[in-house]
């Protein structure tokens, strides 16, 4: 493990090297990923101008081929409608989604991602893209899949 600047950690004399311990291994992982991905896609995870929506968003993306409504998002997310509501409301005023009624129930209303939030989750999804790439440079396919299948197991026992 290096710092920043490329000189190697080096635990300071009396104190215990973490070095062969999974969870020291893993933190500093995810500490560099962090790091990594704040440089790649910032603060706000790359979806400038949606900030706290970016799940939100990034759920109604991927759920495109299907009509997505209010209780959908209530549900997936676990919030309360009058959470939700609040929450969409903030939405529609920055041009992010559209509320439109369906034809059989005026008071049911389809979400559906303006052209402006579209934008924010394709940029934020080459990103990722990016970053998964790097992270994988220097690893082979078979590597990779031990790796995750370490991740896996771990998380197994961790539950």
């Amino acid at each position: 493990m290096r710092k920043e600047d490329g000189r190697p950690c080096v635990p300071k004399p009396g104190r215990a090297d973490h070095q062969n311990e999974i969870g020291f291994q893993i933190n500093g992982l995810s500490h560099m990923i962090r790091w990594l991905t704040h440089q790649y896609i910032g603060e706000d995870g790359g979806r400038s101008g949606v900030g706290v929506y970016g799940w939100l968003i990034g759920f109604i993306y991927e759920n495109r081929d299907r009509d997505i409504y209010q209780r959908d998002l209530q549900q997936q997310f676990s919030v309360r409608r009058s959470t939700m509501t609040g929450i969409l409301q903030a939405m529609e005023k920055e041009g992010m989604i559209i509320r439109r009624p369906v034809e059989w129930d005026a008071r049911l209303k389809k979400i559906e991602l303006t052209e402006k939030a579209v934008e924010c989750q394709e940029r934020f999804q080459r990103n990722i893209a990016e970053i998964e790439a790097r992270l994988s440079s220097g690893l082979t396919p078979e590597e990779k899949e031990t790796f995750i299948r370490l991740c896996e197991k771990i998380r197994e026992s961790l539950a």
